[in-house]
C-alpha cells in the first residue's frame, strides 16, 4: 500500500485519478469478486486517494492554494468512499440482524426468565386451648401449669392460653386469648420470639406467616421487624 501511495504521488494526477475511479467503478458494478479481493480494492482506495492529492498539490505549484485544493479533495474524496462503502455493505448489515433474531427466538421463547415460581398454601393455624394434655406431634405431651407450657423434654414456655404446633413440630406458637402477644419458640434452634401487634396467618410447610391485621398481606417470620424481640429459650 505504501509503494501504491508513492506511485500515484509521482504519477500526474490526471493519471492516478482515472485509475481510482476504475477501482471504484470496479466496486460498484458488484462483480463476483472474491472477498479478498474486494477488500484489496477498498484499500487501494483508501490508500491512493491521498498520492492523487499530493500529485494535485504538486502540480498547482505547491503554494497555499495548491495544499487547499489538496486537502479539499482529500476531504471530498473520503466522504464519497465512505458513502460507497456504507451503500456496499448495506445488506451486511441488514442480514446479520433478522437472521440472528428469527433463529434465536425460538430459544429465547424457550429459556426460563427468573427463578423457577413455587406457589405458596399456608395451612391455617389451629388453636387450641390449653388444657390439661396436648399432644406434641414430635412425641410426648405438652402439659398446661400455672400459665406455663411445659414440654416433655423439661422445657417450659410461660405464654398465652392458645397454642399451635407447626406441621412437623419444629414452631410452637401461643397468644392469649385476648390481645395481641404472640410467642412463636423455634424448638430446632432454641430460639424464641415475641412479637406484639401480629398474628399468626398460618403455615408454608415448617415456617410461620405473620399478618398485621385483617385484610393485609401476609409475610414470612424473617420480614417482621419485630423478630428482633428474640431471645433463647
Amino acid at each position: 500500500m505504501l509503494a501504491w501511495l508513492a506511485a500515484l504521488a509521482l504519477l500526474p494526477w490526471w493519471l492516478g485519478l482515472p485509475l481510482l475511479l476504475a477501482l471504484a467503478a470496479a466496486l460498484l458494478l458488484q462483480l463476483h469478486w472474491p472477498a479478498e479481493h474486494a477488500r484489496l480494492l477498498r484499500r487501494a482506495l483508501r490508500w491512493g486517494l491521498p498520492g492523487v492529492m499530493v500529485a494535485l498539490q504538486r502540480a498547482l505549484g505547491g503554494g497555499a492554494f495548491g495544499v487547499g485544493a489538496a486537502l479539499l479533495g482529500a476531504l471530498a474524496g473520503y466522504t464519497l468512499l465512505a458513502g460507497m462503502e456504507a451503500w456496499l455493505d448495506r445488506d451486511l448489515r441488514r442480514a446479520p440482524a433478522g437472521t440472528t433474531s428469527d433463529a434465536e427466538w425460538p430459544e429465547l421463547a424457550r429459556a426460563p426468565i427468573g427463578p423457577p415460581a413455587r406457589i405458596i398454601e399456608l395451612r391455617p393455624p389451629e388453636w387450641r386451648a390449653a388444657s390439661a394434655e396436648l399432644a406434641d406431634p414430635r412425641g410426648g405431651s405438652l402439659q398446661w401449669r400455672e400459665g406455663s407450657y411445659l414440654f416433655a423434654d423439661g422445657m417450659q414456655l410461660e405464654a398465652g392460653e392458645q397454642c399451635d404446633f407447626s406441621p412437623g413440630g419444629r414452631w410452637f406458637a401461643a397468644r392469649p386469648e385476648r390481645g395481641r402477644r404472640l410467642l412463636l419458640c423455634d424448638r430446632d434452634h432454641h430460639r424464641c420470639h415475641r412479637l406484639r401487634g401480629w398474628n399468626l396467618y398460618g403455615w408454608d410447610g415448617e415456617q410461620p406467616w405473620l399478618q398485621r391485621r385483617e385484610g393485609d398481606m401476609p409475610v414470612p417470620l424473617e420480614h417482621v421487624s419485630g423478630s428482633r424481640g428474640r431471645r433463647s429459650m
